[in-house]
């Protein structure tokens, strides 16, 4: 079993003693996102968990703590752009903080265990197709010993929580050449393999191994199957996207409970209840946000 830590919170930057709680109890509950008063108890026991896929944009919190995690193996997806507060409000500055603290992390546990993703990607006047070049030519040379591969994708504006905030994105082509995604995969596909870096495309519709950009597997038996030294095989999740070749995993995560508020986020779609299950957060409970009412069933 793979535990993904999570694609619903960035549980390393704001929930990182609470999980190491919950690794040292051996277990977690993890409400239904669709029946709020269903519960699941999910082990995290060694002998069950075949590792761990940390999703992050900051994964300071929980570097110093890391040697408490030396009994299972984990990877990180590390989500680093090119944008600044206006998208991505709440994270530390990239150049002072994150960036050094991708190269800090690969340190301490090798480029093979470190994703850099590289998403999504939108336009707008700021963000152009020149400034995301530039700005991603930069990171890539920056991390060029620091990982193995970079993911990226294109904004899904089909997410109804993401187009809550899509005018204070302010999306729009700068100029005609932003138009074309095909334009931009090839570039930055010649940017990466520049530096020595694979890439591929997160849960992309189209065939881009033209440019040498093959179809990611974010959660992925066949790495932790080569870190492990043993055979891992697991399907497909089919409670994805159907373009998303991630096997299957068990989230631990809770939706609306993100802080850094970026604004692309289709994880927060209310931030009333972003701020009440953040504050409703106790490291000691075994569920994320809150505590378990009488009322609740557990399976």
């Amino acid at each position: 079993m793979i535990i993904s830590a999570s694609r619903r919170t960035d549980i390393p930057s704001h929930y990182s003693e609470w999980f190491l709680n919950r690794m040292k109890a051996g277990f977690v509950l993890v409400r239904n996102p669709r029946n709020f008063h269903q519960i699941r108890r999910i082990d995290l026991l060694p002998n069950v968990v075949d590792g761990i896929v940390f999703w992050t944009k900051n994964p300071l919190p929980l570097l110093d703590r890391l040697d408490e995690l030396k009994d299972i193996m984990f990877v990180f997806q590390f989500t680093l752009t090119a944008y600044g507060q206006d998208i991505e409000p709440n994270l530390p500055a990239k150049e002072k903080f994150i960036l050094p603290a991708f190269q800090r992390l690969s340190d301490m546990i090798g480029p093979d265990r470190v994703i850099w993703r590289y998403d999504p990607i939108f336009f707008n006047e700021k963000y152009s197709l020149a400034y995301h070049l530039d700005i991603f030519d930069k990171i890539a040379y920056a991390l060029r010993d620091c990982t193995r591969k970079v993911t990226i994708s294109f904004i899904d504006t089909s997410y109804r929580e993401a187009k809550r905030n899509l005018p204070g994105m302010q999306m729009a082509a700068s100029n005609p050449e932003d138009r074309t995604p095909n334009t931009a995969y090839r570039l930055l596909a010649e940017i990466a393999h520049s530096h020595g870096l694979e890439i591929d495309q997160c849960a992309g519709t189209a065939n881009l191994e033209q440019f040498g950009i093959a179809q990611a597997r974010c959660i992925d038996d066949r790495l932790f199957a080569k870190l492990l030294g043993r055979p891992i095989h697991l399907d497909k999740d089919k409670y994805q996207r159907r373009q998303c070749a991630c096997r299957t995993s068990v989230d631990i995560g809770m939706y609306n409970t993100c802080p850094n508020g970026c604004l692309y986020c289709y994880a927060n779609y209310n931030h009333s209840l972003v701020a009440g299950n953040h504050a409703g957060h106790n490291p000691l409970s075994p569920l994320l946000s809150g505590e378990q009412p009488p009322c609740d069933t557990e399976s």
